[in-house]
């Protein structure tokens, strides 16, 4: 047995809304549309991981969805041009990460960051 796929689910009212948010920040494409569910992707096959934490890190609150980018200042760019709130960062962490957390459409809080060199 091999898991294939692992997709976080987020409740919200308007899945359009919160679709478009991640198709406009992150550049992610619907993969599926049935109204009532609607799934982004980068691509056919992304890795697979989940992490179980106490804190998010540095004191903060546990994000429900960690999205490392390859451009961490362009996606702050489009955050910044969105209107989005920063909620935490950007902040060079000690453990090698340059991060900050947002929350979506639906209220989700997420950590993007992006692994410094």
């Amino acid at each position: 047995m091999s898991v294939k796929r692992i997709v976080a689910d987020i409740e919200t009212a308007n899945p359009k809304e919160v679709a478009a948010f991640y198709e406009r920040i992150f550049g992610l494409r619907i993969v599926m549309d049935h109204g009532f569910i609607i799934t982004v992707a980068a691509g056919a096959k992304a890795p697979v991981q989940i992490s179980f934490a106490t804190e998010g890190g540095s004191g903060t609150p546990v994000p429900r969805l960690s999205i490392e980018v390859d451009n961490l200042d362009e996606v702050l760019a489009k955050v910044k041009d969105a209107k989005v709130k920063i909620e935490y960062g950007p902040v060079d962490e000690p453990w090698g990460v340059r991060r900050y957390f947002v929350r979506d459409p639906a209220g989700t809080l997420l950590n993007i960051l992006n692994h410094k060199d």
